[in-house]
């Protein structure tokens, strides 16, 4: 299915969802457009849903299995982006001054867990 395909059915799941909310097909489809679309939360959160609805379903069970380390993945992947767009504005903010993020250090106290920035030339 095309992007346009699946986020068509993941509308029609979800009004056919508002009108049963016990309608099994529909989280079935919806966690498949989710996932298909790389919504892994919104995947896993149906596929919880339909082993409410039906505990014995096995493509669900599956799903809850499969999908938490996809979540975290992604979450890392983005983590590291943003990340890095910091680190680019900061850059350019602290260049007028000739500094740049290279020049401040990040520790973390092991005893209160929290964190000193230090500053290094």
């Amino acid at each position: 299915m095309k992007l346009q395909k699946y986020a068509q059915a993941v509308k029609d799941c979800t009004k056919a969802i508002e009108l049963d909310d016990k309608y099994l097909k529909a989280y079935i489809r919806r966690a498949q457009s989710y996932e298909a679309t790389e919504k892994f939360d919104e995947a896993l959160a149906d596929f919880k849903k339909i082993l409410e609805l039906d505990p014995d379903h096995k493509e669900a069970r599956q799903a809850t299995i499969r999908l938490p380390p996809l979540i975290e993945e992604k979450n890392e992947k983005l983590k590291t982006e943003m990340l890095g767009k910091l680190k680019d504005l900061g850059n350019m903010i602290l260049k007028p001054f000739g500094l740049s993020t290279e020049n401040f250090q990040m520790e973390q106290d092991p005893v209160s867990k929290g964190y000193k920035i230090n500053f290094k030339q």
